[in-house]
């Protein structure tokens, strides 16, 4: 049976661990230190721990970090890095450097249950769900790991369906023991799981990113089987009824789609539904994944759909394409890997 990870643990979890072993106190916050601002990739690294202490430490636990299995580089300077997830699969995680950004999305989950028409991802099924750990070594072990500015789950999975770890992580990630980041300088994509997010509104001040991509109900079921779980309309009544900072932001993902939401009826039931809501709109190209009718809104479209938003008074941004020479949906990497993986071999 493999070792537990001590990577991913949270300080009061690492301080209960030093406790069942015995050992001082203070050890707990010179793990946290090693872990997660130092980088330690062994035991062995950490000096100021007594050799007996790391041989303890050595003996009942792994330190849980991994390197990425493969990267493709992009032209434009995204890097797509694979890693793998034991035998259960593989899982991707995309740095996107933009000016004096760098932006880098993970993924929470091995597979998706969600099932949207749209994501390469779900094609693959639901096979696992990843550790806290699992999540941060995305970040621990890229090489552009203190470039960093950004942190957006938005890659594999959908994050508040692995609620407790994905919290976690966030905890981890923005706590003063952990990596000290601004929980500003983090966004949570949901496609709407209601107590889930209600959750996270409640015990995170990292930013929201719901994915509505239609917002009639019907349409939106047929791309969305969430839709007839959690309405659209609902997931916007539940934010509306939080009562947000300033400083937190609520954005809208819109991929648009040829003759299926992207006309004006569009534009107008999206005014109706966010009517006096300061949000975000974020309008993406579709990438296209194989076996899939649906295609892209041509750039002209996508203009006019902006405009018309930008008339109803809500802001609205139309994400740039990256990495289109790599694999540039989510989930075409490792389903290629896993398909690679599974195949006879003869």
């Amino acid at each position: 049976m493999e070792k537990p990870a001590l990577f991913g643990q949270t300080l009061s979890e690492i301080q209960f661990i030093v406790a069942e072993l015995g050992l001082k106190p203070y050890v707990a916050k010179q793990l946290t230190e090693w872990l997660y601002q130092k980088h330690a990739r062994s035991f062995a690294e950490m000096t100021n721990l007594s050799l007996s202490v790391r041989q303890i430490l050595d003996e009942k636990f792994r330190l849980g970090k991994s390197e990425p299995s493969r990267v493709q580089a992009s032209s434009d300077g995204t890097k797509k890095y694979l890693f793998p997830a034991g035998s259960r699969g593989f899982i991707e995680a995309a740095y996107i450097p933009d000016e004096d950004r760098a932006t880098l999305c993970v993924s929470s989950q091995v597979g998706c249950k969600m099932g949207c028409l749209f994501c390469m991802t779900g094609k693959q099924g639901f096979q696992a769900q990843l550790s806290a750990g699992e999540i941060l070594n995305q970040i621990s072990s890229l090489p552009e790991r203190e470039n960093l500015t950004n942190i957006v789950y938005m890659g594999m999975g959908e994050p508040l369906d692995n609620l407790l770890q994905v919290m976690k992580s966030l905890e981890i990630l923005s706590a003063d023991w952990g990596y000290g980041m601004s929980p500003r300088r983090i966004t949570v994509s949901t496609i709407g799981l209601v107590p889930a997010m209600k959750h996270f509104l409640e015990h995170s001040e990292a930013h929201l990113a719901v994915s509505m991509h239609s917002p009639f109900h019907d349409e939106r079921r047929k791309l969305m089987p969430i839709e007839n779980v959690y309405p659209i309309a609902d997931v916007v009544e539940k934010i509306r009824a939080y009562n947000l900072g300033k400083q937190r932001r609520i954005s809208f993902e819109y991929i648009m789609f040829k003759g299926v939401n992207d006309s004006p009826r569009h534009v107008k039931e999206i005014a109706r539904l966010l009517n006096g809501m300061r949000v975000r709109i974020n309008l993406i190209r579709f990438h296209p994944i194989p076996d899939t009718p649906l295609e892209s809104s041509d750039d002209d479209t996508i203009r006019q759909f902006r405009e018309g938003l930008l008339k109803k008074g809500f802001r609205t941004t139309l994400r740039a394409s990256r990495g289109q020479d790599i694999f540039a949906a989510c989930g075409l990497l490792s389903t290629k890997e896993l398909v690679k993986l599974q195949a006879p071999d003869f």
